[in-house]
């Protein structure tokens, strides 16, 4: 590179505030079309299958991001791409409310997809320029804000529910309440952009970004079927309680969320190597206790343990690439995220595909494996 980005002008508590808010601000839209999803489907009069054939949309245009995410952000720098991305994301939320047939939401869906990798790529690029200013991990922490949004976005979501109050009219004062945020913070992130720099729109990550993305690659494939199989785990092998077969997944979502605020601290005193290493050993021990003793309360102990396994993982990640020597870290960043995404895309579906040939408890089996792949990776990763 033959220039740098300018110096961050303002205190650096300052980007760290603004960077947690935008987190929190991409959590929450996320959160809000989730919560609503079934609405949407009753709506459309979609049964499951055909709403599982159209959500299909969203990794679609998630992958579709990717290259040109990792291309414009080293042309406009993070802080146009993040206010830009950002900003669509959450108009996009109001188009998926106004969608009036199948077509209508799959063309929303593959945009909100699109403009949701892109923000994924440019807060985290934030993120890695707020650890820079303190010259210590706090990305993870980041992720526990986005974390803290789902909730939120939930308990909104329900209200709205509760209320009868349509789609269109919350996704409406979630998108003008965050574009107020945007408009009140967004001067403040760190203008990363590097003037006379050309950089190729496809670059090969090297061999220490491979290893980053392979270890995303494999806690986010537990991730992801944890977010899809815990409740039908829960109910039929578990055989909860119809009232408590979601308890599995709070759980989940619990520690996975509250390890986040305070993995930051452990991986400065030991180091991201060991707690990725601890990561995938909880992720490992959760899954067989889950699958070795499948009675609720010990069920529920392993699912904890899974939370806490998977939460540092990507965050950790993500901040050893943005530090790469051979590529900038927007670019580092989309690198990892193609790679890793593939597991949370592939993941589930893999699953089902061996409870069908096998039982679930076989299908999770295999995540524990995964995890096991973490330690492995994590143990030849040389870290900086």
């Amino acid at each position: 590179m033959n220039n740098i980005a300018a110096p961050y002008p303002h205190p650096k508590k300052t980007l760290r505030v603004v960077v947690g808010i935008m987190f929190f601000l991409a959590g929450l839209c996320f959160a809000s079309w989730a919560s609503r999803i079934a609405t949407v489907q009753q709506t459309l009069s979609l049964t499951d299958a055909g709403l599982g054939a159209v959500l299909f949309s969203l990794p679609v245009g998630l992958m579709c991001s990717l290259p040109f995410s990792s291309w414009i952000i080293t042309i406009i720098g993070s802080k146009k791409l993040l206010i830009a991305a950002l900003s669509t994301y959450l108009l996009v939320l109001v188009g998926l409310s106004l969608a009036q047939n199948i077509f209508q939401l799959i063309g929303c869906l593959v945009l909100f997809g699109f403009a949701g990798n892109a923000v994924n790529v440019s807060v985290n690029t934030q993120g890695v320029a707020a650890e820079q200013l303190y010259q210590k991990p706090i990305l993870a922490s980041f992720h526990g804000l986005w974390s803290l949004a789902g909730f939120t976005g939930a308990g909104i979501g329900d209200l709205m529910i509760a209320k009868n109050i349509s789609p269109f009219y919350h996704f409406v004062l979630i998108a003008v309440t965050c574009i107020i945020s945007i408009i009140l913070v967004a001067r403040y992130l760190k203008n990363d952009k590097v003037t006379g720099e050309r950089v190729p729109a496809f670059v090969i990550p090297d061999k220490s970004l491979i290893t980053l993305g392979i270890i995303a690659l494999c806690s986010l494939m537990c991730e992801g079927a944890m977010f899809d199989w815990s409740e039908i785990y829960f109910k039929k092998v578990v055989h909860a309680p119809t009232a408590l077969i979601g308890a599995g997944f709070t759980a989940f979502m619990c520690t996975m969320a509250g390890v986040r605020f305070i993995a930051d601290w452990f991986a400065r005193l030991f180091g991201l190597k060991r707690i990725l290493q601890v990561s995938g050993s909880l992720t490992v021990t959760g899954l067989l206790i889950a699958v070795i003793f499948p009675y609720f309360y010990s069920a529920l102990a392993g699912f904890l343990l899974v939370g806490a396994g998977v939460s540092s993982v990507v965050p950790m990640v993500y901040s050893a690439a943005g530090r790469s020597k051979t590529m900038s870290p927007g670019v580092a960043l989309a690198a990892v995220s193609t790679i890793g995404f593939v597991g949370f895309l592939f993941g589930p579906p893999i699953i089902g595909f061996i409870g069908g040939l096998a039982t679930l408890r076989a299908s999770f089996l295999f995540i524990a494996m995964m995890g096991t792949c973490v330690i492995i990776f994590s143990t030849k990763a040389k870290f900086d």
